[in-house]
């Protein structure tokens, strides 16, 4: 008989201390990817003119819409190393509530929520911003611009040290799942893809990183694609916006089975453009992922 009523005593103890456990909310997608450039004429050139996009401005930040909730953010300062990555960001459905959930879980914002935004860092200092759906304004309500080459970002690359460690947060606490991984050599793992918890954005660590790199190398791996159905679509696009040299229309078919085509802001962060599904079979491992389609864009 004690042991029953102390059973009912620890369950009674128990429930609220569950109960008052966060939830995490869901976490739909790439909201924006934020990039420095000390070059504003060139860099409204290359994301006005020939990627195609209509500029806004918010606090001295340019926004440039690719949907109604998905927008690159373009940052006039010089950071202190050669990375142009400044911000990666993700849609949810409730911010305060996942400010509480990473709270929860011992990840301390280093941007409090204001204005539907928050911030945290991971493990090795990229700044990941949360953003409550719909709050951008200047996104949610631009018109569709009628030269953008994209109507949809697909995922965001960004150096990677220790994949481990940044696991613990982006699987274990946050929820991105596996979608592919691959690299040069088929028994070398350069790259990881992890989708969003509850959408087919993706994340992708640029693994292996040399110990100091270049302008150009941190370039290559930090990054943004612009998703398309059909390449030639964007080759036709890019045309019409007088995309100048031959990257502009040099497509290749990627490691993971997907036609591409890169192309390089003046301050050298790639732009890759990338059809939503393969167009022959993955190196290294299939896709455990539903793909993107342009439909998701809104």
């Amino acid at each position: 008989m004690r042991r029953i009523l102390l059973l009912a005593f620890v369950l009674t103890v128990s429930a609220p201390a569950f109960a008052q456990q966060p939830i995490r909310p869901a976490i739909t997608g790439i909201s924006f990817a934020r990039f420095y450039t000390t070059d504003p004429e060139a860099a409204q050139k290359f994301y006005g003119s020939t990627l195609g996009f209509a500029r806004k401005e918010d606090g001295g930040i340019w926004l440039y819409p690719v949907n109604h909730s998905q927008w690159i953010e373009v940052l006039n300062a010089t950071p202190q190393s050669n990375a142009r990555l400044a911000a990666v960001a993700f849609t949810t459905s409730d911010a305060a509530q996942l400010e509480r959930y990473l709270e929860a879980h011992s990840v301390q914002p280093a941007i409090p929520l204001s204005d539907g935004q928050f911030g945290v860092r991971d493990p090795e200092g990229n700044l990941v911003i949360f953003v409550q759906s719909g709050s951008e304004k200047l996104v949610a309500t631009a018109p569709k611009s009628p030269t953008a080459t994209s109507t949809r970002i697909i995922h965001v690359g960004f150096m990677v040290d220790n994949r481990d460690n940044e696991n613990a947060f982006w699987q274990a606490i946050l929820g991105f799942r596996p979608y592919w991984h691959g690299g040069h050599a088929d028994d070398i793992t350069d790259w990881v893809s992890l989708q969003v918890p509850d959408g087919s954005d993706w994340i992708e660590y640029m693994l292996n990183p040399a110990p100091t790199p270049t302008l150009r190398q941190s370039g290559m791996s930090d990054h943004f694609s612009l998703g398309v159905a059909h390449m030639q679509d964007a080759v036709a696009a890019l045309a019409r916006n007088r995309c100048e040299g031959p990257n502009c229309s040099k497509t290749q078919i990627g490691r993971d089975g997907k036609v591409q085509l890169n192309l390089f802001d003046p301050d050298q962060t790639r732009v890759e453009f990338m059809e939503f599904t393969p167009s022959q079979q993955p190196c290294c491992s299939p896709f455990t992922g539903t793909h993107p389609t342009p439909d998701e864009a809104q």
